[in-house]
């Protein structure tokens, strides 16, 4: 059994806005002394609504290690993109620096409520 006095105490809204998963790889950098990339996954934080009807969302990750370093960013995406019935979210945009080099990138989210109704 659930204590609904603490869910009530939370410090964010009951009802939850909906989230993307988010899962690619940054371009090569340093080509000519040491050429390498990384990979990253998570999922955006939930819908912000901006404008009359649209929504962007916050995304936030860290890449996997390469010879002792990682990249981080935090951004957000753009607008949403319909897709048939569904939509996505599209980001350019680069990591921040580490090891006196960044990474660009760009992708798109996957699909909202991929199985639902």
């Amino acid at each position: 059994m659930y204590d609904n006095d603490f869910y009530n105490r939370r410090p964010y809204p009951v009802e939850q806005e909906h989230v993307h998963e988010v899962q690619g790889s940054v371009k090569i950098a340093e080509p000519e002394d040491d050429p390498h990339n990384h990979r990253f996954a998570t999922e955006t934080g939930e819908a912000r609504k901006f404008g009359c009807d649209n929504h962007f969302h916050e995304v936030k990750f860290r890449t996997d290690f390469y010879e002792d370093h990682y990249h981080e960013f935090c951004g957000r995406t753009g607008g949403a993109i319909t897709v048939g019935d569904r939509h996505v979210h599209f980001i350019e945009s680069m990591t921040e620096v580490a090891e006196d080099h960044f990474h660009e990138f760009r992708l798109s989210t996957f699909m909202d409520d991929l199985i639902g109704d």
